[in-house]
């Protein structure tokens, strides 16, 4: 039987505190009944004693501590799952704001997730195809990997998030098995919100999404919720109805400046720059539920964007984030600056697991070999380029100078692709046309027979409008 409590000893911020409490556990859902009726949620956050702090989802406000009336229900916060959430917008607990019918449950479960054992996980394999050129061929996306994306402020990492939801896709022989995207935003302002549903809608594609929004006028408590709603939505659908599940979390560091604040609020002693010394757990225990299991047709892939503050890369945030997930993919503000869409920056970005999801068995065999020359001669550019701002572009030799192009070519065709929607063939044979602008002697990480199967420098003139009386021709001609 139920115990209802009367009363609060103190409130603070999001936290209400009781005292003389007794029976109760650790994330167990408070009803909170005020004195005009509205009932409000929380859960157990500590237990000291006799004495319990419950953070309060709806926030504290117009809460008086003698007329307030807390009843502990025994059970975690759970969240009403059903395959007929795909194509519903819910809010950061997983209650449903668009206007439509309340979901007819098929199964309730706790938000926290179960721990999966290590021993039952899947290596990933296969990948999951984007559509974007920079992306699906330097930086690929494994089925059951989690490789987040860095940005900064006023770069278009919300473009790029529609784009790869309204793009991906199940891609080769297993094309066939079912897809489903999760979108969880957090923090974001209401025509940001309305952005990505419209955007969503426009392209078609709503029907198989699933998107939680938390606003950034929403309590912060809600905010912390969000992305574990979104990641037990996402193991229900993958390891119960078969679904490949491609989660979208936006923006992690919305959620992490969340647990700062309620941190403080809690009177914890601060680590870095303020936040909790506990933001590494924090963080991974989202990041790891993510993956495939034994027995299990599904899987769930994730998709972190965090913005970096001061575009930081060392900041705590983008720097824990970076040792728990499998690489990243980083966007440039010098690339968006000259007009470069996804401005992605290619030197530091990678993915780790690529290796293992591409080439003859996934995407085709020159994939790997393709993808390290490409990232060789774009830093071979970069070295170029410095040498050029010091004795000036005309003072380089004519390699130099291919170089330049080579460069101003493949930022401008093979970075800067706009909302085209690109098949990983066109990508891989983009990037040889690319090649085929350098000498052969200079492709040292690509084996002959790949070379002599894909590199065309007549089809990359025709592509590129190279004239046969340039200076790449002739560079090409002696490096034959």
């Amino acid at each position: 039987m139920a115990i209802q409590y009367l009363g609060l000893s103190a409130v603070n911020g999001p936290l209400v505190f009781l005292e003389g409490v007794s029976g109760v556990g650790y994330d167990e859902v408070v009803e909170l009944r005020l004195k005009n009726g509205e009932i409000r949620n929380g859960k157990v956050i500590a237990i000291e004693g006799d004495k319990v702090a419950v953070q309060v989802f709806e926030g504290t406000h117009e809460i008086n501590l003698k007329e307030v009336t807390a009843e502990f229900l025994g059970k975690p916060l759970e969240i009403s799952l059903a395959e007929e959430m795909l194509g519903r917008v819910f809010n950061g607990t997983g209650t449903p704001i668009d206007g439509l019918a309340p979901i007819f449950a098929s199964k309730k479960k706790d938000v926290n997730g179960k721990p999966l054992n290590p021993v039952m996980r899947i290596y990933p394999r296969n990948y999951i195809q984007t559509g974007i050129s920079s992306i699906d061929t330097l930086t690929t996306l494994i089925r059951g990997q989690k490789l987040p994306i860095f940005t900064g402020t006023g770069l278009p990492h919300n473009e790029l998030a529609v784009q790869i939801v309204r793009q991906a896709k199940i891609s080769g022989e297993d094309s066939n098995e079912k897809f489903c995207i999760i979108f969880a935003a957090m923090g974001v302002k209401q025509d940001v919100s309305h952005y990505f549903k419209q955007a969503f809608e426009d392209a078609e594609v709503m029907d198989r999404v699933v998107m939680f929004t938390n606003l950034a006028n929403d309590p912060i408590i809600e905010r912390l919720i969000t992305p574990r709603a979104a990641l037990t939505t996402a193991e229900y659908l993958a390891y119960e109805l078969d679904y490949n599940v491609l989660v979208v979390l936006t923006d992690m560091t919305a959620y992490c400046e969340a647990l700062r604040e309620f941190s403080s609020s809690m009177g914890e002693i601060p680590g870095r720059k303020g936040y909790p010394g506990y933001l590494y757990s924090e963080l991974s225990s989202l990041y790891e539920r993510a993956g495939m299991v034994v027995g299990k047709k599904g899987s769930v892939t994730q998709i972190p964007i965090l913005t970096m503050p001061n575009d930081d890369i060392t900041h705590p945030v983008p720097d824990l984030t970076g040792y728990i997930t499998e690489g990243q993919i980083v966007l440039e503000r010098e690339l968006h600056q000259k007009g470069i869409f996804p401005p992605v920056s290619i030197l530091p970005s990678l993915s780790r697991l690529m290796k293992d999801g591409i080439g003859s068995q996934y995407t085709r065999e020159d994939h790997q070999a393709l993808a390290n020359q490409l990232f060789a001669s774009y830093a071979k550019v970069q070295d170029t380029r410095s040498l050029a701002a010091v004795i000036g572009e005309d003072e380089l030799s004519e390699l130099d100078q291919v170089y330049i192009l080579f460069g101003n070519l493949f930022e401008q065709h093979f970075l800067n692709q706009g909302d085209q929607n690109r098949d990983i063939e066109f990508s891989l044979d983009l990037g040889w046309d690319l090649l085929s602008v350098l000498p052969k002697s200079e492709l040292s990480n690509v084996y002959d027979r790949l070379i002599e199967k894909y590199y065309d420098q007549e089809r990359a003139s025709k592509r590129f409008g190279l004239k046969s009386s340039s200076i790449v021709t002739k560079i090409i001609a002696k490096g034959k």
